[in-house]
């Protein structure tokens, strides 16, 4: 991205019309760089129950409250992992295939977090019961039948609780379950392993089970935190060009067709898994620009969760605008496709306040008026994007003709003013007819939003 007017003129709508426009998270990471970027918050900072039944709610309608059984356990653990019965026979005591438990359970039985043959649904959940099935939900089980009596007791001695209660088994899941967090400090004072699983046990082993299992929330750490620079420093140092051949054939035609200026690539194992009305992306190309957006929010005391997502954006470059850059693509008519290093940061903000200050904060500090302008973040933008997936003032609606790949982890981000659409994704699917287009709507900044529209500011 260029600093000046002129620039922008010169590049087009392509390059800002290939910026990241929804919800997947992209980079080019290697798998095990998912591992990396993927930093937990500090413990002060930490989710706790309220985040994880915010959660819970809004990801898969899971909503536990009152007295709270067995079977509802076994229904919630199995529809947040995602579980399915296979189909081959499984046999319960008390459970019939026709009932309404029966393929949840057998989902968890299938996955070794079930023994059988009873399930005893209906039986009111225990504490004991509940980290049972968190433990092996949360793949510990194994883990936990190698701790011997020594190791078991030390970590009950901070529940009170005697391993007799609770049995070989049991004493040992419960143990490595404190060793590994799914029971937090908080939980240990009130532990009692025959009683009715409290409210607060329930959605925090949920909580932490899906957290285990990399199913929750993903970022690099808090706005505040001390190290939080360096997370962003290594993230983008590691961060390439994506490649993703099977979509891009697809939209690199639409791009010599002239049906779309632009998109970007993405990849979905970097999705931050936010809650969507206290979240939002921001997009840019200028490393420096990150670091100083940071220190912007902190100085403005705002606080958030922060997610770094790598992106590689893709226009048309022509030949007379000169040189292209390293990363080009000629095609048959002389001019290049153009691909370009980028990044998304998604935040989570602590409450909506503050998810509607930031518009005003980069309105003032992060956009560009006028050559030469002063008193603005290093290389900000004539029309700076971010955007939310839910409703906000001041912002307005565009769409993102979402393409994905079901043998892929990579998304492509093709987008367009919303009367457009209906023939972007027409001209897509003309190009291949199994190409799996889905319209998204989302609310975007005014100033891009007039930028699409074709004015300078």
């Amino acid at each position: 991205m260029r600093k000046t007017q002129a620039s922008y003129t010169k590049l087009l709508a392509a390059l800002l019309l290939s910026f990241s426009v929804l919800f997947t998270q992209s980079t080019a990471f290697a798998a095990t760089a998912v591992t990396t970027a993927a930093v937990t918050a500090t413990t002060s900072q930490e989710d706790g129950v309220p985040q994880y039944k915010q959660f819970l709610k809004e990801k898969f309608e899971v909503s536990l409250s009152g007295t709270v059984t067995k079977g509802d356990f076994i229904k919630a653990v199995a529809d947040v992992l995602g579980y399915k019965a296979s189909g081959k026979e499984v046999i319960f005591s008390d459970l019939k295939s026709g009932d309404e438990l029966f393929a949840s359970a057998a989902a968890l039985y299938e996955k070794g977090i079930l023994s059988g043959p009873a399930i005893q649904g209906e039986q009111v959940l225990t504490t004991s019961v509940a980290v049972a099935i968190a433990v092996r939900a949360a793949d510990l089980k194994e883990l936990a039948y190698t701790y011997p009596a020594a190791k078991v007791n030390k970590a009950l001695a901070k529940l009170n609780v005697s391993s007799s209660v609770l049995g070989t088994k049991g004493a040992q899941e419960v143990a490595v379950a404190v060793d590994n967090g799914l029971l937090t400090s908080d939980l240990y004072a009130s532990f009692k392993p025959k009683a009715a699983a409290s409210d607060q046990l329930i959605h925090t082993l949920l909580g932490k089970v899906l957290i285990t299992k990399g199913l929750y929330k993903q970022y690099l750490g808090y706005i505040n935190d001390a190290d939080i620079f360096a997370k962003l420093s290594t993230a983008y140092d590691t961060s390439d060009i994506i490649n993703a051949p099977k979509l891009q054939e697809l939209v690199n035609t639409a791009l010599k067709q002239d049906l779309i200026t632009g998109y970007n690539i993405k990849d979905s194992r970097f999705n931050a898994n936010f809650i969507d009305e206290l979240s939002l992306i921001y997009g840019h190309s200028n490393f420096k620009h990150a670091i100083q957006l940071i220190g912007l929010l902190r100085s403005e005391g705002i606080n958030a969760k922060v997610q770094f997502e790598p992106k590689t954006s893709a226009f048309i470059f022509l030949a007379e605008w000169g040189t292209p850059g390293p990363n080009v693509v000629k095609i048959e008519n002389g001019n290049y496709i153009n691909y370009d290093k980028e990044y998304d940061l998604e935040f989570e903000f602590a409450n909506a306040a503050d998810k509607a200050a930031f518009n005003d904060i980069i309105n003032k500090y992060a956009k560009k008026n006028e050559d030469g302008q002063t008193g603005l973040i290093a290389s900000s933008w004539w029309q700076p994007l971010y955007y939310s997936q839910t409703k906000l003032a001041d912002y307005e609606i565009i769409t993102n003709n979402f393409i994905t790949d079901p043998d892929s982890p990579y998304t492509v981000n093709p987008f367009s003013l919303n009367e457009n659409s209906e023939k972007v994704v027409a001209g897509l699917k003309a190009i291949d007819p199994n190409a799996i287009v889905t319209p998204t709507q989302f609310w975007v900044d005014k100033p891009f939003f007039r930028y699409l529209h074709g004015e300078s500011l």
